[in-house]
């Protein structure tokens, strides 16, 4: 298809959320779908890395490693200004909180990206992706399972399906064959319910602490229960292989945007949407790929993608419109 359609596709980007202008919360909004659309190019970048020698474990302990040193620096430098209320402090307020952010740490942070890249050494990307993509549905059915008071209203639900229905059109993208990898998928599982439980507990996390208080907590555990896996598979990339030009610029990409700035305003939108609402805009990581693909490597887009990114806004729009 001509680049119209995605000309076309952007208009329908805009026209959503001048839908949801009536939310008070519309920067809130706009945020997560920003940072949902951020991580979904983030393939473009990881693919480079890997084909320059670096693996998938290596690339999340590098990106993190780099996000953990510059938000302890800002900190630091700007307490105020990262929501330390005047002063900076390493610890939660208690153990249990402590551990609550460990608990972030690994389900955000390295169970995830471990469970994510292995699954797609074993299972089929298009498997994958459909599984992952679909954690919003997993951090729904949690949220009212563990929140006490938690009720869908019956356009939310439509909303929920509508949106998945809609992920599933655009990861199929036409072609309905799916190779079934009962570790792979059974891994892409782990993966997705590593990231609806992360979810939830940003709702304990988020009453107490500040969203760069949680992501700096975030990072450090992420990194501390990553390493264990050095021991089996030892190995990191040379100072010289990682300062070449290409290789430098996507782990800068990766820890200063995808990981940094993505993964502060992330928990600063689940503080104030909530997990249900924020996490439905994980539906958006497939388009934004696809659009990617689309704009750099002149891929095709086709009317199964137009459909599922319509039938996606749509009910994103019926799912997050009651919250205000």
């Amino acid at each position: 298809m001509s680049k119209s359609w995605g000309k076309f596709f952007c208009l329908t980007v805009f026209l959503y959320f001048c839908a949801m202008q009536r939310n008070t919360n519309i920067l809130a909004h706009v945020t997560a779908f920003v940072t949902a659309a951020v991580w979904g190019t983030t393939f473009i970048s990881t693919k480079v890395l890997i084909l320059n020698g670096i693996t998938p474990v290596q690339i999340f302990t590098l990106r993190f490693a780099l996000a953990y040193m510059l938000i302890v620096a800002l900190s630091l430098a700007f307490p105020s200004m990262m929501g330390h209320q005047g002063r900076f402090r390493w610890f939660a307020n208690s153990w249990r909180d402590e551990i609550l952010m460990l608990a972030l740490g690994v389900t955000g942070g390295s169970a995830y990206f471990f469970t994510e890249n292995e699954a797609l050494r074993f299972g089929t990307a298009t498997n994958v992706s459909l599984i992952v993509c679909s954690c919003p549905l997993f951090t729904t059915i949690l949220f009212c399972l563990l929140v006490k008071g938690t009720r869908l209203t019956t356009a939310q639900m439509v909303g929920a399906v509508l949106a998945f229905l809609g992920m599933v059109a655009v990861v199929l993208n036409g072609h309905f064959v799916l190779r079934l990898s009962p570790l792979g998928d059974s891994l892409a599982f782990c993966a997705c319910l590593c990231w609806a439980i992360y979810s939830v507990l940003m709702k304990f996390a988020a009453d107490k602490y500040s969203a760069s208080f949680i992501t700096r907590k975030v990072f450090f555990y992420g990194l501390l229960t990553i390493l264990p896996y050095f021991l089996f598979v030892p190995g990191f990339p040379s100072v010289s292989s990682l300062m070449r030009p290409t290789v430098l610029f996507n782990l800068l990409f990766l820890g200063v945007v995808a990981s940094l700035v993505c993964f502060v305003v992330w928990n600063w939108a689940l503080s104030r949407l909530g997990a249900v609402v924020v996490t439905n805009y994980v539906y958006i990581n497939p388009i934004t790929t696809i659009l990617f693909a689309w704009w750099i490597l002149n891929e095709k887009i086709t009317p199964y993608f137009m459909m599922g990114s319509l039938m996606i806004l749509v009910g994103l729009y019926l799912s997050n419109r009651h919250h205000h």
